[in-house]
């Protein structure tokens, strides 16, 4: 099937389309009947507050979706009333604009729902700073917008109650896309003429976006008692689903030797592209289990893997029987890889069509609760980021200063009769990264000066209010719809809806247009100026922290390498969090080097030194995964003393690393390399122990590189690195 009709197909069965719906619901109805009531403005204030409350609804369980709810709930209500009052002065105005833009920032120290229910209560204040309220209307405006709040929350209560599998059954193949996405960049690596460094980037960069997937289904399986605990078929097929999901994508990561090497070995004998093209059939058969499971239709297995593998195998033998037994080894290892993704695959497949029983005992030999992270909400969490060493504190600072700057500006330079566009533009803009403020104001000069022609176009040629409508109505769902996963468009899409909306209230004309192409240019100058000016937060004083994270993720990962190897028993459970520890930490590297990227070339110190680092620890992370994997499906056995040493050494490199970032760093009992065993040393080795060898020989290789790529970047940037953890080092992933 065509990719783009594909991609389509995922948009329209995604909770973000499902989430777009709601809101349009929540924000047209009330304002609809309160019009056809008399009272339109009550109908605008209801609004108002179900879209406030509605960006504390982002995905997550249920429980959480509640209570941010809830609180959202109080927030708008709260800030509604205190707007009302304060608006009648403008230096009171002006106090509440400066202390509730830091407040409602720095609730980034809870978490992202928190910060969005902020910015809730920010959209609130700036909605109703210019709406003439006297006194006595105050406690009215208050009320109906808490009754907004409540209307939406009823709304999405009962929408969950009704379909209370979706948002997970949605969230697990948008992951399972995601993985399917990975894989296709896997098999271009097999491909003899794709350039290897360009690939890797592009593996780095979808690694994030793979890693925020799956902390989303965690948030959502492991910390729903209906997914877990109760005894529900479709919850437990749910879970069960994406623990087999990780484990294919640790198959996928298994998938990496040598490339440059293989090549050479391998590239003219054509069986490379073969091996890629079987790669590339496994990532479509893994986007239809991952669109049937979204869409929540019965999968139909399009594809006959068993016949392309078994063509696979004979060409791997014909190319062995060309180079010698042990010369296709590699080839064959790459081969079982394969063919254990597909048996992942089929697995997936089978709790689709098990008996509840079968699912249920998988499920119960499964421990989930340390897989997640739990979010702190102690109030010493927000007292003790007051300081300027705060990322979260300084971003707040700018917000408050920059906040109100805006409003004074329009204050003293009036234009128009919107002008709290530049205030609302500014709070939504900045954002704690430069790279993203960046990107966002490009991104919303562009979506404001191409929706508003679009707007123009449809006011000008479409003069049937019902037609208008129509378009309202469209235009305002896919705002709703696309505001999480492209912003670009969001504002495209908002913009004619926006231009629409004053035309019903009598003011849709090009003058309104041009108000609002003015007002979002200033916003987003004096947004891009004070995220480089004020207080700025600059990616390469941040990254030391992540990398040292990976350091040690990986370290303990390849604790677990040399546990197996010495015969010691590792749980499932203590290797799937070491697992997963790695997968987080990458990502949240992986996504630190590419803000950073976007900064400015005087600020990016040390951007090549850091790639070579990321990528350095992906395929070392690789090929931990490619011999643990295989060794855990096997019997425990014996392998000579040099290999254990080979692995001392590798451990010896990476704690090298670690203390070239802080050299106060002491090495955790836990990573204590167990004694050598007694075996004698093996004269002759098998072909399966060559192999090993020579891929613990590269684990030594690639630890080596990163230990001398540690030292020249402390050196070079010693002064930027932090030596601890960032402040508020929030994971892509949270969980495992």
């Amino acid at each position: 099937m065509n990719r783009k009709v594909r991609e389509l197909q995922y948009f329209f069965y995604s909770q973000n389309f499902y989430d777009g719906i709601r809101v349009t619901i929540a924000a047209l109805l009330p304002a609809l009947l309160m019009s056809f009531l008399g009272h339109f403005e009550w109908g605008i204030a209801i609004s108002l507050g179900a879209i406030g409350v509605s960006l504390a609804d982002s995905p997550g369980p249920m429980l959480h979706k509640r209570n941010g709810m809830l609180v959202g709930i109080g927030v708008c209500t709260l800030v509604a009333l205190v707007t009302g009052f304060a608006r009648m002065h403008v230096v009171t105005l002006g106090l509440e604009i400066l202390v509730f833009s830091f407040v409602f920032s720095m609730l980034l120290v809870y978490g992202m729902r928190a910060s969005f229910i902020g910015l809730g209560g920010l959209l609130v204040l700036v909605m109703t700073m210019d709406r003439p309220l006297e006194t006595q209307q105050v406690l009215l405006n208050s009320a109906l917008v808490m009754g907004g709040g409540v209307w939406y929350l009823l709304l999405s209560l009962v929408t969950n109650q009704f379909m209370p599998y979706r948002p997970a059954q949605q969230a697990l193949g948008e992951c399972i896309r995601e993985v399917a996405k990975f894989l296709r960049m896997k098999a271009d690596f097999y491909q003899p003429h794709t350039h290897l460094e360009e690939s890797y980037r592009q593996l780095i960069s979808q690694q994030v976006l793979v890693s925020e997937k799956q902390g989303a289904v965690r948030e959502l399986l492991f910390k729903s008692r209906q997914m877990v605990k109760e005894s529900t078929e479709a919850g437990r097929t749910l879970v069960m689903t994406f623990v087999d999901m990780v484990d294919l994508y640790e198959q996928v990561t298994a998938i990496h030797y040598d490339y440059t090497s293989i090549r050479e070995r391998f590239g003219g004998t054509g069986v490379l592209q073969e091996i890629a093209e079987v790669i590339e059939h496994l990532a479509d058969e893994l986007d239809n289990i991952g669109f049937a499971i979204q869409a929540n239709l019965r999968h139909k297995n399009l594809l006959n893997m068993s016949q392309k593998l078994e063509e696979l195998k004979a060409r791997i033998d014909a190319v062995g029987e060309q180079q010698g037994q042990s010369g296709n080894l590699v080839l064959k290892k790459i081969f079982v890889n394969i063919r254990t993704i597909a048996q992942r695959l089929s697995d997936i497949l089978s709790y689709f069509n098990a008996h509840s029983e079968q699912v249920q005992r998988r499920a119960r030999e499964l421990e989930f609760s340390q897989f997640i992270s739990h979010q702190n909400f102690d109030p010493k969490l927000f007292w003790n980021n007051l300081t300027f060493k705060s990322s979260v504190f300084r971003f707040s600072f700018r917000v408050a200063l920059v906040a109100l700057f805006a409003y004074a500006l329009t204050k003293i330079f009036p234009y128009g009769q919107h002008s709290y566009w530049v205030l609302l533009t500014v709070i939504f803009l900045l954002k704690p990264a430069f790279s993203l403020t960046k990107q966002r104001n490009i991104q919303r000069v562009i979506g404001t000066v191409v929706g508003g022609a679009i707007g123009l176009l449809i006011l000008f040629l479409v003069h049937d209010e019902r037609l208008q409508f129509v378009f309202l109505l469209l235009f305002m769902t896919g705002f709703y719809s696309v505001q999480r996963i492209n912003y670009v468009l969001s504002v495209i899409l908002m913009t004619p809806f926006m231009l629409i909306l004053f035309n019903f209230l009598g003011g849709g004309s090009l003058a309104i247009v041009q108000e609002r192409v003015v007002d979002t240019v200033v916003g987003c100058a004096i947004a891009f100026a004070a995220t480089y000016f004020v207080f700025p937060n600059w990616e390469s004083k941040q990254v030391g922290g992540f990398m040292q994270a990976v350091l040690n993720a990986n370290l303990r990962y390849l604790q677990v390498l040399a546990d197996v190897l010495a015969g010691k028993e590792v749980l499932e459970v203590e290797y799937k969090l070491a697992r997963k520890e790695v997968y987080v930490t990458s990502a949240n590297l992986s996504a630190a080097f590419q803000r950073m990227t976007d900064e400015p070339k005087s600020k990016r110190l040390g951007s090549r030194e850091i790639y070579q680092f990321v990528v350095l620890n992906h395929i070392l992370s690789s090929y931990i995964a490619t011999i643990v994997s295989a060794r855990l499906r096997q019997e425990s056995g014996s392998y000579p003393k040099s290999f254990l040493r080979t692995l001392r050494r590798a451990i010896s490199s990476l704690t090298d690393a670690l203390h070239a970032f802080d050299p106060t760093w002491q090495v955790p009992e836990t990573n204590c390399l167990p004694a050598e065993p007694e075996a004698p040393e093996k004269k002759q080795l098998s072909s399966d122990e060559l192999l090993l060898k020579e891929q613990l020989e590269f684990i030594r290789k690639v630890t080596a590189d990163i230990s001398k790529a540690s030292a020249v970047l402390q050196g070079q940037v010693s002064r930027l690195f932090l030596k601890k953890q960032p402040q508020n080092g929030k994971k892509l992933g949270g969980g495992g």
